[in-house]
């Protein structure tokens, strides 16, 4: 039996979405999500930088997840986040997380938050180590399946305290290999 390969030893490369990440992009979306977002959906969204910011997981040449944020005001909403379920339980995931934060702090929010499926464990597990709680259930918010989502907010991600809650974060769950290139492929 082979050994399962250490999450944190993997090299993930997160770095801004392209038109030229699309197409793995949205395969991805096809397996994750019953009602996938179209092309002409995340063009969109890529063209407002000034208020959007995506991110793509690379492991080599290849795109293993994405993630989304909106900012209004001193608030940022995390859009989407999705990882290719051939990599899941690698951490990427919560690689993808750490961008998403990083970013809105970059960017002055005080505040994130983000609607998930009540059903999902996984991932309020993860955003509960973000310090997002839940606040609230929209009820039949995913049309396709008629599923209530749960509110989580993780307010004041702009102070020290969780500055340092963050770092240690970074460095425990995912070590020093995550990697946050500008470099274009």
């Amino acid at each position: 039996m082979a050994a399962e390969p250490d999450p944190a030893a993997l090299v993930v490369h997160v770095v801004p979405m392209r038109r030229r990440h699309l197409r793995s992009v949205l395969r991805i979306e096809a397996e994750v999500y019953p009602r996938p977002w179209s092309m002409s959906l995340f063009m969109s969204e890529l063209g407002m930088r000034a208020t959007r910011a995506y991110f793509v997981a690379r492991v080599g040449r290849n795109v293993v997840g994405y993630c989304g944020l909106m900012l209004t005001g001193d608030d940022g909403h995390i859009t989407t986040i999705a990882v290719d379920p051939v990599w899941h339980r690698q951490q990427i995931g919560t690689r993808l997380l750490l961008a998403l934060v990083n970013e809105a702090r970059a960017r002055e929010s005080i505040n994130l938050t983000l609607e998930v499926r009540v059903g999902n464990r996984g991932a309020q597990d993860l955003y509960r180590k973000f310090g997002f709680e839940s606040v609230g259930v929209r009820k039949g918010y995913y049309a396709e399946t008629n599923e209530d989502a749960m509110i989580m907010w993780s307010n004041g991600i702009d102070t020290a305290e969780f500055a340092r809650h963050l770092g240690a974060l970074e460095r425990t769950i995912c070590g020093a290999t995550i990697v946050e290139s500008p470099r274009r492929w």
